[in-house]
C-alpha cells in the first residue's frame, strides 16, 4: 500500500513558470537550442562591485556563522534607509525581516495572516505563486479579473464586489508580473482607503520597483495612505534591481508586531538567511542604482522590440507593458486553428505553448498559470539576438 501525502502537498500546483525554464534547460543540455522567454531573471551579472564584497566576506570567518534570524542589523538598517530613499516613507530596522528571496517573503506573509476559511483577494493576472501561497496557509483566494482593455488594472469596485465577511487580505503587485502594468497611484490610494474602511490586510509586493518606463512612477501605498501601515505588508529584495536572483535574498516590511511574528515563524523553518549572501546585499542597498539603470535601458530598448515582433505575428495582440520584463501577449486567435509545419492545432494556451516549444524551439509561460487563459508571456530579460531569434521562430512557426 502506498502511503498518502499531507491534502495541503496535493492541493498546492507547481509553478508553471519554473516547470516551463526546467523543460527549456533540459533541452539545452540535451543539445536542442531552445530560446527560453520563460524565466523572470535578468539576463545579467550582479555588479562586480557586489560580487567582490561577497567573495571577501566567505573568507571571513565572522561570516561562517548563524546570524539573527530577522537579518544582519546592519542589512535591516541599509533596508529602512532604501525604504525612505525609494519609497518615500520612514521604518525602522525592527519593521524588517530578510527572507530566503521574495518567494519566503509571499509565503511568509499568508502564513501569518491567513486562518482557514480566510479569503484573499488576488487581481489576475497574477503571480503563479499568490494562489498557492495562500493555499498552503489554508485560505481561500478569490479572483478579480482585470483584462487587457483596462489595462490589467482592477478598480475597487471590482475589489469591493469580491469582499465577504470573510475577505482577510488583498495581495497587490506594481510593477506587474506577468504583465508589466504600473498601477496608477489614484488606484492605490483608493485600495488603501477600501482596505483601511473594511479592516483588510494588504500584500504588497514591490520587487519591480526600479525597472518603469516612459517616464511611469512606481506608486507605493505606503506613501500614499500612511495610515495603512499598520495593516500593510512589503515584500521586496534584491533580485531584479541588482540581478541577484540566485542569491536568494528578499525582505518583508510590517509593523513589529507582525515582524515579531515572522521572525518566531522563521526560526522554525529556515533560521537566518546566507550570511554571505547579506554582506552582498548590504553593498548593493548602500551603494548606487546604476546596475538597474544600465538594466532598464536595455530592457526598454528590447520591450519595444518584442512587442513590435509580437504585434506583426498573425493572431497575436500584445500591449506594450510599461514596467518590469516581461510581454503578455494575447493569443486566443493561435487557438483552435492549424499551425506550423505539422498543422498542430492547440486548443488552449498550456498546448500552445507545449506545441511551440516542441516544434518551434521557442519556451514561453502559458496564461493558464498566471489566471489568464488565452494569454502567454514572453520575458525579454534575454539577449538582444535570442529575443530576435525566438520571434523570428514564432512568426514563422505560425506563418508555415
Amino acid at each position: 500500500m502506498e502511503l498518502s501525502l499531507s491534502d495541503r502537498s496535493n492541493a498546492v500546483a507547481p509553478s508553471v513558470t519554473l516547470a516551463v525554464d526546467a523543460k527549456a534547460k533540459a533541452m539545452k543540455a540535451a543539445g536542442i537550442d531552445v530560446i527560453r522567454y520563460g524565466a523572470g531573471e535578468p539576463n545579467f551579472p550582479t555588479p562586480e562591485r557586489i560580487a567582490k564584497v561577497a567573495s571577501q566576506a566567505a573568507l571571513d570567518p565572522k561570516n561562517h556563522k548563524y546570524t539573527p534570524t530577522a537579518g544582519l542589523p546592519e542589512l535591516r538598517e541599509a533596508i529602512a534607509k532604501k525604504t525612505l530613499r525609494d519609497s518615500g516613507y520612514e521604518i525602522t530596522p525592527q519593521q524588517v525581516i530578510v527572507t530566503n528571496g521574495g518567494k519566503q517573503a509571499v509565503y511568509e506573509s499568508f502564513q501569518l495572516l491567513i486562518n482557514p476559511g480566510d479569503e484573499v483577494i488576488i487581481p489576475t493576472p497574477y503571480w503563479v505563486t499568490y494562489p498557492e501561497a495562500v493555499k498552503l496557509a489554508g485560505g481561500t483566494p478569490v479572483f478579480v479579473v482585470a483584462d487587457s482593455d483596462h489595462g490589467f488594472i482592477p478598480t475597487v469596485e471590482q475589489i469591493e464586489a469580491a469582499r465577504t465577511e470573510h475577505t482577510k487580505a488583498i495581495i497587490i503587485n506594481s510593477p506587474n508580473n506577468p504583465t508589466g502594468s504600473v498601477w496608477p497611484a489614484e488606484t492605490l490610494r483608493q485600495i488603501g482607503e477600501w482596505a483601511l474602511e473594511h479592516g483588510v490586510w494588504v500584500i504588497s509586493d514591490e520587487i519591480y520597483e526600479h525597472l518603469v518606463y516612459d517616464g511611469a512612477k512606481t506608486a507605493h501605498i505606503g506613501t500614499l495612505v500612511p495610515q495603512l501601515r499598520d495593516q500593510l505588508l512589503v515584500l521586496n529584495g534584491v533580485a531584479k534591481t541588482y540581478a541577484m536572483t540566485g542569491w536568494r535574498l528578499g525582505w518583508l516590511i510590517a509593523s513589529e508586531r507582525v515582524i515579531k511574528a515572522a521572525s518566531k515563524m522563521q526560526g522554525h523553518i529556515t533560521g537566518n538567511v546566507d550570511d554571505v549572501a547579506q554582506r552582498a546585499a548590504i553593498e548593493a542597498l548602500n551603494g548606487p542604482l546604476d546596475a538597474a539603470a544600465t538594466m532598464r535601458e536595455a530592457f526598454d530598448k528590447r520591450r519595444h522590440a518584442i512587442v513590435d515582433a509580437l504585434n506583426a505575428i498573425p493572431g497575436v495582440a500584445c500591449r506594450l507593458p510599461e514596467g518590469a520584463f516581461y510581454a503578455f501577449a494575447d493569443v486566443h486567435e493561435l487557438l483552435g486553428k492549424p499551425l506550423g509545419p505539422k498543422g498542430t492545432v492547440s486548443q488552449t494556451s498550456v498546448e500552445l505553448a507545449q506545441n511551440l516549444l516542441d516544434e518551434a524551439r521557442v519556451a514561453a509561460v502559458p496564461g493558464e498559470g498566471f489566471g489568464m487563459p488565452g494569454f502567454m508571456r514572453f520575458s525579454y530579460a534575454l539577449a538582444d539576438e535570442d529575443l530576435a531569434e525566438g520571434m523570428r521562430r514564432f512568426k514563422a512557426w505560425v506563418e508555415a
